[in-house]
């Protein structure tokens, strides 16, 4: 196998996005750039991590830096060690780049990874034999308008959140589906998601699960003051608007993924809808949407015997594939 830093050998680049302030991230990452290093790839990190790597690690010194060494269009897929909340990082630092993001789950639920620590080793060979599969999930454009003027331009692959700046004072927020009003009222935000954020904050606000095979977009009033203030489920090419009323005695803050933010004055309008640019993630498994709800979060299973006419029917617990992990991500994005 030629070595990775060999100039005549087209080089293949694996980035690897990781929380190296703590010490299990950095040393998977460690453990992750050895491994493609024996297999003749190049492992690509940001200069401040590489920099973490190298000072328990000096020899990884070869490892190449986004950006100056290898462009983002030069990267074949993104190794992301963390939970949610990095993998959400990841998908904001790859952002027009068609390289998919395989998670591996270093928190506790761990919604968008594929698998875990102890398969760190079975991960990266899978990678480097190409072993995986693609899919895209949807994601959010999200606009601010004052006026005719957008002010601010932004995107989502969770949710886009209008919440109330300060706890003191009640948000007044106008709803519009597709350039109609629906309904006004006073609330501590209202929540945008996409299916993939269906299980972050949406869940948490008491919206709807939505299955990844699903092409749509929900929103959920939080803490609203009317008597119609249910969560909504849209069409894919619907346009969801919150306007930030002037007769609000609170300023607004748009948040997107729990990472983007911008302040939103009385009179601003946010305008959301679908995005021409999808998020890529890696698979390593087959397994269905609803085994990973129920093994994400633990949900009680037991007694089911699956359909009539098996020829062996199940009895008792049944043992799904895939983690058992529960909790919330360290990460603390609130990330599904």
């Amino acid at each position: 196998m030629p070595h990775p830093t060999d100039p005549t050998v087209a080089a293949r680049n694996i980035l690897v996005v990781a929380h190296t302030g703590r010490d299990d991230s950095r040393d998977a990452a460690v453990l992750v750039s050895r491994l493609l290093l024996d297999a003749g790839v190049r492992p690509v990190l940001s200069a401040l991590e590489r920099a973490d790597l190298i000072a328990v690690d000096p020899e990884l010194s070869v490892v190449s830096v986004l950006h100056d060494e290898v462009g983002l269009g030069d990267i074949e897929l993104t190794i992301v060690l963390g939970g949610d909340g990095t993998i959400l990082r990841a998908a904001e630092v790859t952002r027009g780049s068609a390289a998919p993001l395989l998670g591996v789950n270093l928190g506790h639920i761990g919604f968008l990874a594929e698998s875990e620590r102890d398969d760190l080793t079975e991960t990266v060979e899978r990678v480097v034999r190409r072993d995986y599969f693609v899919e895209e999930r949807m994601t959010l454009s999200v606009r601010v308008k004052v006026g005719a003027e957008v002010v601010y331009e932004t995107w989502a692959l969770n949710e886009a959140t209008v919440e109330k700046a300060s706890r003191e004072r009640m948000l007044e927020v106008v709803i519009e589906v597709d350039q109609r009003p629906l309904s006004s009222f006073g609330c501590d935000g209202v929540v945008i998601s996409t299916p993939t954020g269906s299980t972050a904050y949406n869940f948490s606000a008491g919206g709807p699960v939505v299955w990844p095979s699903v092409e749509a977009i929900t929103l959920v009033p939080l803490s609203a003051h009317a008597l119609f203030a249910k969560p909504l489920v849209v069409g894919p090419e619907s346009a969801l608007a919150v306007e930030v009323l002037e007769r609000t005695d609170g300023l607004g803050v748009l948040w997107c993924d729990g990472r983007r933010a911008r302040d939103l004055q009385p009179g601003a309008r946010v305008v959301v809808r679908r995005s021409s640019v999808p998020v890529r993630l890696a698979r390593l498994h087959e397994s269905t949407f609803t085994d990973r709800l129920v093994n994400k979060f633990r949900l009680p299973v037991t007694g089911w015997r699956g359909p009539t006419g098996r020829e062996e029917p199940m009895t008792g617990t049944i043992h799904l594939p895939g983690p058992t992990t529960t909790g919330h991500d360290d990460d603390q994005d609130g990330t599904a």
